[in-house]
């Protein structure tokens, strides 16, 4: 960063009140150049005022090397060429200070006051000192000379180094702000990229929230349903051959179609794995979990039950998806109520996926329990509840245990949220358990 403002002031190097020794040395040469001149110029004066000439050195040597401050107190030291300027010396110092004036931080009027009492100082002792030799007879020109040497003289003397003055501070004053406003750009660029990586990490953790829902929708159904027609086979193996061959053909085909969804959703994140990998090599970049999630809930939404070419599951398999947990042994009833139609994929999808996880729970926590499946087309949304009875207690005794990772409700209700529906979910008075979503369909 630049050193602006309070860094700056916290960086002198140099003595006092000068910020590098070079501008120290640099002041101190002009203050001896002009202390040297005023002696010089203080012989005369002391022999025309009849005085010592040591006197007149000294004087001029005191008021010459007033220079010396001219960062400091600028306004002294044009003060000072002020008052010597009848002497006739002094002029550098004149110079110089009106130029430092000009330049530093002082207000306007204070400037223009006392650049206007060093002009008219000039120009009344040029003034009188031409027309004083014009009366010896060393110029023999008009009279029209005299004013026109006292203007021009004061004019050459004090204007240059007050407009020199002026756009030296002026250009300093710019440099300064453009200085400033680099700053403060580079401190807008680091809050920037400060919240554009906070926004990064936000969208990786919802993306990598996104593929764990997907991957748990998708596998978690199909595995319970497994593992409850496993333990259906094994407790009908001796009894019923039959009936055993085909909850046996149900595991290989869940386990199947299981496999099948869980290779997809891998091939997908390890594609997505390969073409980072290759856009590392071309320029060093994150890796894109947006495409990666995007991929992998378009690979999930190939769920449930053949999809036949169309992109995710539908309200259309909903028969299908109840058949299923019927042929695993459960007692469902599915209800549907108003004119079905046609809803964005997105939400025929969320509909889908809460009705399939409810029902998994279902096979998970009360097995054997007589479920509820109600879906209901509204004028502008669609509802949907799921609800099941009591398990009855030897169903409870002797269920399959399946294990669970308490992600199901939450998902669910994260995808409805999405969607700005409502979602409730909660223990029936008669011991049950409901699901209850609400999705805006206009």
């Amino acid at each position: 960063m630049t050193t602006t403002g309070e860094d700056r002031a916290t960086a002198l190097t140099g003595p006092w009140w000068w910020t590098r020794w070079r501008s120290a040395l640099f002041d101190g040469s002009l203050a001896l150049v002009s202390a040297a001149e005023c002696a010089a110029e203080g012989v005369p004066f002391a022999r025309d005022a009849g005085v010592p000439l040591l006197a007149g050195v000294v004087f001029g040597l005191l008021a010459g090397s007033v220079l010396i401050v001219r960062r400091r107190w600028p306004i002294a030291v044009v003060l000072v060429a002020i008052a010597v300027t009848p002497a006739q010396m002094g002029f550098l110092m004149g110079i110089v200070g009106l130029y430092t004036l000009a330049a530093c931080e002082l207000p306007r009027r204070v400037i223009a006051a006392l650049a206007g009492m060093s002009l008219l100082g000039t120009m009344i002792v040029t003034f009188v000192r031409v027309r004083q030799d014009m009366a010896r007879g060393d110029f023999t020109l008009g009279d029209w000379f005299v004013p026109f040497a006292a203007v021009t003289t004061s004019l050459g003397l004090t204007a240059p180094p007050l407009l020199l003055g002026l756009y030296v501070g002026a250009r300093r004053r710019l440099m300064e702000s453009l200085r400033e406003r680099a700053d403060s750009l580079e401190r807008e660029l680091q809050l920037l990229a400060e919240r554009a990586e906070e926004r990064a990490e936000w969208a990786r953790n919802e993306e990598r929230t996104r593929i764990a829902r997907e991957m748990h929708d998708v596998v978690a159904h199909r595995v319970s349903l497994m593992v409850v027609h496993a333990a259906a086979l094994q407790a009908v193996a001796r009894k019923d051959p039959e009936k055993a061959v085909r909850n046996a053909a149900l595991v290989g085909d869940m386990g199947r179609q299981a496999l099948t969804e869980l290779r997809e959703m891998l091939g997908v994140l390890r594609s997505g794995e390969g073409q980072e990998r290759e856009r590392r090599e071309r320029a060093s970049a994150s890796v894109p979990l947006v495409a990666v999630g995007v991929a992998a809930a378009a690979a999930a939404s190939r769920a449930v039950g053949g999809a036949g070419g169309v992109e995710g599951p539908c309200l259309a398999e909903l028969e299908e998806l109840v058949g299923q947990s019927a042929a695993a042994g459960m007692v469902v009833d599915l209800s549907v109520q108003g004119e079905s139609r046609s809803y964005e994929a997105e939400i025929e999808q969320t509909a889908y996926r809460v009705v399939q996880e409810a029902l998994t729970n279902v096979h998970k926590h009360a097995a054997g329990a007589k479920t509820y499946v109600r879906l209901a087309h509204r004028v502008s949304e669609i509802a949907m509840q799921v609800e099941n009875e009591p398990p009855p207690e030897q169903a409870s005794a002797s269920s399959v245990r399946l294990p669970s990772g308490g992600n199901g409700l939450l998902g669910m209700k994260e995808r409805v949220v999405a969607l700005g529906g409502v979602f409730v979910s909660g223990p029936t008075d008669a011991g049950g358990f409901r699901v209850s979503a609400v999705i805006p369909a206009s």
